[in-house]
């Protein structure tokens, strides 16, 4: 196993299967879902398989591969993981996996669906693993442009009622349909990406280096004022995916579009590529600049925790609800990489991975209710819990877990994740992050008592539970969330053999 490419093949499995859906299984329903379940399920095994056999003790880079692509610019097919990377790898993989199964029932063009989410993974997985810059970006590309097609001809559009002085406004331009919330995600992705692609070819100009590899970039030298300016590119460009205050509401919308395993994938690993980004380009390559603008990273995190909350407290839509506590938790995540402690980083990586997997469950368990009972208004149902109990024990684990409760993977992020804040330059920081999860807790709460354990809606009749495949999905990541959260340590040990020496060139030893 050692001598096979076998990132590659995490990466490409899954593009592999898109064009086998293109070209052999036009009218074969079942084909496409079963050739998405099993490329899917390769890059899964492999993921799992590299997980294990990662060399802790060595740590750095590992399963490295190396293919020249342009020589002379200096960019090469360059694949490693870390102890980060690792993580956000078998992330996306439990995701993708669960997004197959939780979309089976997909009637509409599945063939083009499956396809376009397959090539969306196979972007994700490359942003993950690769090594250099240039194929970095290209990879990014790949996992973003995808979405507006899979929100525009799959997607969903809510009842939104315009009101106010810029009612004109709502009305011309479509707000709440899913073209709307498709073009406002690419335009803001696009954005950010403009960002990105300036602040690498300003690393590779001013590096005076004949490489794009984060390996040689790494030991170059830059300058504070440059460090700043670049760092500051790539948190905007990086930090509009990650959802950052004010350039977030591209997010809930597209959310609440977007079908069931778009906004697994969307909410689950997409979001993560940004705060990724930040950690991995920004931190990585620029440690001075990193430094000097923590402050104004992890200030904006605070407004992100309470105003994502405060957000979602206010929805009658249950998919805004989810949509807008992913820009808190996101928050969190960025918090946490903001403090420059140990604990605080790696509770941003833990975030990163339970909020993957518990917002991810959010949507399967939103797109099944949708299915069943054709409505996402909160207000109009109850007493959920008494027909569909699989459902509901599935949203109260995640919902448990949003909060903080202690034995899931939420609880052990929040947890490191504060104690790197006190033990921060800026303790005030604590306050606003606690604040949040209370505010986590009240919605959280709200939603599941209305839907799942109240009364009997009288709207509502002759509801099912989940069934067949959908119950894959389910049981993986309740699985998942519960067994991170009692045994934290099968994530935190890998993750802090990166964090450990990324602080060191930020803060020193």
């Amino acid at each position: 196993m050692t001598r096979l490419p076998v990132l590659s093949l995490i990466t490409w499995a899954p593009f592999v299967g898109a064009l086998l859906i293109m070209f052999t299984a036009r009218h074969r329903p079942l084909a496409v879902r079963l050739i998405a379940a099993v490329t899917t399920g390769v890059s899964a095994v492999l993921s799992l398989w590299i997980y294990v056999a990662y060399d802790r003790e060595a740590a750095g880079f590992q399963f490295y591969e190396k293919v020249p692509l342009v020589p002379p610019l200096g960019i090469s097919y360059e694949l490693g993981v870390d102890g980060v990377s690792l993580l956000l790898v078998l992330l996306t993989s439990v995701i993708i996996v669960a997004g197959v199964f939780a979309s089976w029932t997909v009637a509409v063009r599945s063939q083009e669906f499956y396809a376009l989410l397959l090539a969306l993974v196979t972007g994700v997985f490359g942003v993950f693993v690769s090594l250099d810059l240039f194929v970095f970006f290209l990879f990014y590309e790949l996992a973003v442009l995808p979405m507006y097609l899979l929100i525009g001809i799959w997607g969903s559009t809510g009842e939104v009622r315009p009101r106010g002085i810029f009612a004109w406004a709502y009305r011309e331009t479509g707000v709440g349909t899913k073209e709307y919330a498709a073009m406002k995600l690419t335009l803001y992705l696009l954005f950010g990406s403009a960002f990105i692609l300036v602040g690498i070819f300003a690393l590779y100009v001013h590096a005076g280096a004949s490489s794009f590899s984060f390996l040689d970039l790494e030991a170059a030298a830059f300058a504070p004022g440059v460090q700043r300016r670049i760092f500051l590119a790539f948190y905007v460009g990086f930090g509009i995916l990650a959802g950052i205050w004010p350039l977030h509401t591209w997010s809930p919308d597209g959310h609440a579009s977007a079908p069931t395993a778009v906004s697994m994938l969307h909410a689950g690993v997409l979001m993560k590529l940004g705060a990724y980004g930040v950690v991995r380009l920004g931190m990585g390559l620029l440690p001075e600049g990193a430094q000097a603008l923590a402050w104004l990273v992890g200030a904006v995190a605070c407004i992100n925790v309470v105003y994502g909350a405060l957000s979602a407290m206010a929805q009658t839509d249950l998919k805004y609800v989810i949509a807008y506590s992913s820009v808190s938790h996101m928050g969190l995540v960025m918090l946490g990489a903001a403090t420059l402690t140990e604990a605080g980083l790696n509770g941003s990586v833990f975030q990163m991975f339970a909020h993957g997997i518990m917002t991810g469950l959010f949507f399967a368990l939103v797109g099944l209710v949708y299915e069943k009972a054709h409505s996402r208004e909160i207000g109009k149902m109850g007493g959920f819990g008494k027909v569909m109990p699989g459902i509901a024990t599935a949203f109260t684990v995640g919902g448990l877990s949003s909060l903080g409760l202690p034995a899931t993977a939420g609880f052990v992020a929040e947890l490191l994740t504060f104690m790197g804040a006190w033990r921060s330059d800026h303790r005030w920081w604590l306050f606003p992050a606690v604040a949040g999860t209370f505010l986590t807790a009240v919605y959280v709460l709200r939603v599941a008592k209305q839907i799942f354990w109240g009364p009997p809606s009288p709207h509502f009749h002759h509801l099912e539970d989940a069934r067949g495949p959908e119950w894959v999905a389910l049981v993986i990541l309740v699985t998942v969330l519960v067994l991170f959260g009692m045994a934290p340590a099968i994530a935190l040990l890998p993750v802090d053999t990166a964090t450990v020496p990324l602080l060191a060139r930020i803060v020193g030893p």
